[in-house]
């Protein structure tokens, strides 16, 4: 974490340059750089806001786009390993396309703690999850600590 930090906040015109700019359009050094009084401001709620629904707009684009796919490729193909090909590619499409939709479900659930007020902390211990794992994983709801304790109980005793 502090590694990250440290030349953000060397740069004397990154340290306030936040000040300035919409949430939106500051940068991931210049979020980095801001006092932690600032955590979870507008500013940065802004931010994240933005940075999820272009994920969230991205992935619906991509959705479209494989709908498109597979009904291009409807078409016969005789040979028995082409036909296999385009059967295996399209199963590791809608596995793709599977996952995103995990995503998105949980983008929306993100947005939703956006405008509650729950964003950005944890769910287990109310703690700060923290802006370098936000940014990371912008749709984490347990800070490192405590997903870690959860992927260890999972370890130790399965789902």
């Amino acid at each position: 974490m502090n590694p990250v930090k440290t030349p953000a906040k060397a740069d004397p015109k990154l340290a306030g340059a936040w000040k300035t700019k919409a949430g939106r359009d500051l940068t991931e050094a210049e979020l980095l750089a801001m006092p932690e009084s600032e955590y979870m401001s507008d500013k940065q709620l802004d931010f994240f806001r933005s940075r999820l629904q272009q994920q969230k707009d991205d992935l619906l684009s991509n959705a479209g786009e494989t709908t498109e796919h597979l009904r291009e490729d409807t078409t016969i193909v005789p040979d028995p390993a082409d036909r296999a090909t385009i059967e295996e590619e399209h199963a590791l499409e809608l596995r793709t396309r599977d996952r995103e939709r995990k995503l998105l479900k949980k983008i929306s659930q993100a947005l939703s703690r956006l405008d509650t007020g729950e964003y950005g902390f944890c769910d287990e211990t109310g703690e700060p999850i923290g802006l370098p794992r936000l940014l990371a994983r912008p749709t984490a709801t347990l800070s490192l600590e405590a997903q870690q304790r959860r992927e260890l109980k999972q370890k130790m005793f399965g789902d």
